[in-house]
């Protein structure tokens, strides 16, 4: 049974590739094995996640199917960092539409929709509290872009999150409250002149 080889085989991955897997993030395939099941021989991609230690099997033949993809390029990267350095969009929607909107996002494994998400939800110290469910939301987003970001650029999730913050800071609704703060200290009064 050639299929699902062939199928698999387009995607290209190999053992000790990084990858992204849609519901849960960065994995790493650690090898690449053949088992029978129900009579019928099955190549699988062992894939790895360290961090949830999470063991995948996923089919070769399905593994396209399931939204399995390389890392992101570093464009790509640089256009999520872009996007969440933008102006955050929440749709007037009950927060149960809202969320599962943002869950689809996340579980979508597209790099720059789970962009949006980490955009759409960030609270500065300046912002009101999260409630329980966004805080979660926000964090899981998060915690899947910094993973993907580190991986692709080879610097730790830390120095990942460092780069994000900063994308986050140069969003405009937060620009506009460090002008209102220096207006505040006198700094700013020929802006209050312009305003009136």
């Amino acid at each position: 049974m050639t299929t699902p080889k062939k199928t698999g085989k387009p995607l290209g991955f190999k053992a000790g590739e990084a990858i992204v897997y849609p519901a849960h993030g960065v994995g790493q395939i650690t090898a690449i094995e053949e088992q029978e099941i129900a009579g019928f021989k099955l190549e699988l991609y062992v894939v790895s996640f360290e961090k949830d230690k999470m063991v995948l099997r996923v089919p070769t033949a399905k593994a396209a199917t399931v939204g399995m993809r390389k890392l992101a390029e570093p464009d790509l990267v640089k256009k999520a960092l872009d996007t969440m350095s933008g102006r955050a969009r929440v749709k007037r929607t009950m927060w149960s539409r809202r969320a599962q909107e943002y869950e689809a996002k996340i579980n979508s494994g597209d790099l720059i929709s789970i962009a949006e998400v980490v955009r759409d939800l960030y609270r500065s110290d300046a912002q009101p509290e999260q409630s329980y469910s966004e805080r979660q939301l926000y964090e899981a987003a998060l915690d899947r872009v910094v993973r993907e970001i580190s991986s692709v650029n080879k610097i730790t999730e830390t120095e990942a999150l460092k780069l994000i913050e900063a994308s986050l800071a140069k969003s405009p609704r937060r620009g506009k409250g460090a002008e209102a703060e220096s207006a505040e200290a006198g700094e700013g009064e020929d802006l209050q002149e312009e305003a009136a």
